[in-house]
């Protein structure tokens, strides 16, 4: 049975000592099968979410096609296969957003053990805040935006004698467009907070650039909102407030993880005395 039982545990002890070297550091064989473990884990996952949403996709749809309905919009399509593609299509994205954690989850296990522990901590407060921050942004794009927008384009062919009959398929791209723009848009204050915590941008900066970034903030929400001033503050002004919030939350934490280390040497000295 002895036999039996060393001879059982000597390929064991063989694959570990392949994936790990001498200096007990992993391999690159060892990095390439945890890559494509937590990469099979990610993939088994987005399966078991996209059949889940596939199941509930129609109710997806009318959710989604109820706030156009509310305006007076009409709703077609016009090829044989194009609500069964939107079924698909509305299936995928929401598999990719609700496996969005997991996979981030994944990106930072992966990585963690190369990480420092400030780097870690920093990594995961920027996958926590910025998933936080998509979902306001979302929400923000469907409870204000696009109202707004929907009444204002159904409101242009009043008067007329032509009726909107808008495909499913244009509808939806419309809607999924304008809460992934709003949802990245939200990541400003992240994006900022992390490039300034690692250096590669300075708050003066970002306060010596508020004149152009306003016209270029402008800009954009000329770009995507329909051509009324009403949609395009909606859009300009919350970017401008995110971009002065991102300014004032960077210098805050600036701050503090300097007078960290300072706190940090006086303990030191006190433990010397």
């Amino acid at each position: 049975m002895k036999k039996g039982q060393n001879a059982a545990k000597q390929p064991a002890s063989k694959k570990q000592d392949k994936e790990k070297s001498e200096d007990g550091k992993m391999t690159i064989t060892g990095h390439l099968k945890e890559f494509r473990n937590r990469l099979a884990v990610c993939l088994v996952g987005l399966v078991i979410a996209f059949l889940i949403a596939l199941y509930f996709s129609q109710d997806i749809i009318n959710f989604l096609t109820a706030m156009g309905a509310k305006y007076n919009y009409v709703f077609v399509y016009i090829a044989p296969q194009e609500l069964l593609m939107q079924q698909f299509t509305i299936s995928l994205v929401v598999a990719i957003c609700a496996m969005l954690p997991l996979l981030l989850y994944e990106i930072w296990a992966y990585m963690n053990p190369a990480l420092k522990k400030t780097e870690s901590r920093l990594f995961i407060g920027v996958i926590i805040s910025g998933l936080i921050c998509f979902v306001i942004g979302v929400i923000f794009a469907y409870k204000i935006m696009l109202p707004f927008m929907l009444r204002f384009l159904i409101e242009l062919s009043s008067g007329t004698t032509i009726q909107a009959s808008i495909s499913v398929e244009k509808y939806l791209n419309f809607e999924i467009t304008i809460f992934v723009v709003m949802g990245f848009i939200f990541e400003l204050p992240v994006v900022a907070v992390l490039l300034t915590q690692l250096g590669l941008i300075k708050v003066e900066w970002m306060k010596k650039g508020i004149k152009p970034a306003i016209v270029v903030i402008f800009l954009i929400a000329a770009i995507v909102t329909p051509p009324d001033i009403v949609s395009q503050s909606m859009v300009a002004i919350p970017m401008l407030g995110l971009y002065i919030l991102s300014i004032y939350l960077s210098a805050f934490l600036l701050k503090f993880k300097k007078k960290k280390p300072e706190a940090e040497d006086e303990d030191d000295e006190d433990d010397d005395d």
